[in-house]
């Protein structure tokens, strides 16, 4: 921990009492015991498959969803190399679109959030059950269609909620979680505070390590423009990224949509979508290896 500043110091920069500078640091000792306990991981590979298609053959479409059958070829490979796998339907989940408030202050935004706090009549299965999972999985993979020349609402609002586990802490005050003020100044004391060689000490990124793959098919374009969104996204979550990490499977605009699914869902496809599932568990059991240190951000600014 950086010991440069005493607490009076601290007092007078941050204008806080004693009390408000203990709740920081009491969140700051927690969160550090949070990533020591996140590098204690098990020798067995947990594959989570985030499925953000909204088609499904018992609903309106009639269809099973192209790039959530490839999704699922491509976990039950890594099942067969040894991983367990859990899929992920967003369809079927009550999540809730962000509300923005990273944008005011970083410690605006919480973990767990508190826009939807968990285990409340306000909480959504993204608070109460989605987040779990996502810290328990060693890979994630993202499949997702093409809608519009972009990623589904569906995977886009789950993205936009993942913001919670990219460095958020604990609410300074739990009874009042969005006091700007308090908020602001819980930033600045994390600023002044954070060592880089100590995990948790600053802004904690709970993707960092996990390793990421992505699957989206579509009629026509769109492809490169979604791949490029989520690795950019992913990447800054600290997400690893092995050689042929991505993979697209597309029809054409020449083909009516009917024709789309025999096309998309070929052998073709479903032998890349392995050999994904393949360089996904390369890259786990080598990530497996490495300590939270080895992977380095600026814990001061989130």
């Amino acid at each position: 921990m950086n010991k440069s500043l005493s607490d009076v110091e601290l007092k007078q920069i941050l204008n806080v009492n004693q009390q408000t500078l203990n709740i920081f640091k009491k969140i700051q000792k927690e969160t550090i015991k949070e990533a020591n306990n996140s590098n204690k991981r098990s020798k067995k590979i947990h594959v989570l498959g985030i499925s953000g298609s909204a088609r499904d053959e018992f609903d309106m479409a009639q269809q099973k969803s192209n790039s959530e059958e490839l999704l699922e070829t491509c976990l039950e490979h890594c099942k067969k190399l040894g991983a367990t796998t859990e899929l992920i339907p967003l369809r079927k989940y009550n999540i809730q679109h962000c509300k923005a408030c990273y944008s005011t202050t970083n410690t605006q935004c919480h973990f767990y959030c508190s826009c939807y706090p968990k285990g409340t009549k306000q909480g959504d299965d993204m608070t109460n059950i989605l987040y779990d999972k996502i810290i328990k999985a060693d890979v994630i993979i993202f499949a997702t269609p093409v809608n519009n020349f972009k990623m589904s609402t569906l995977m886009a609002t789950f993205i936009d909620r993942c913001i919670s586990l990219d460095g958020s802490l604990k609410p300074a005050n739990s009874k009042t979680p969005k006091d700007k003020e308090l908020n602001i100044k819980h930033t600045k004391f994390i600023e002044l505070t954070a060592d880089n060689n100590i995990p948790g000490s600053g802004f904690l990124k709970r993707f960092s390590g996990k390793v990421a793959g992505v699957i989206v098919t579509g009629h026509e374009e769109g492809a490169s423009m979604v791949i490029s969104s989520l690795f950019m996204t992913l990447s800054h979550f600290g997400m690893l990224f092995p050689p042929f990490n991505n993979m697209y499977a597309m029809s054409s605009v020449c083909n009516s949509t009917y024709k789309d699914k025999k096309i998309v869902v070929s052998e073709c496809y479903k032998k890349e979508a392995r050999l994904l599932a393949q360089n996904l568990i390369v890259a786990a059991k080598i990530s497996k290896k490495c300590k939270l240190t080895d992977w380095k951000y600026d814990y001061s600014i989130d």
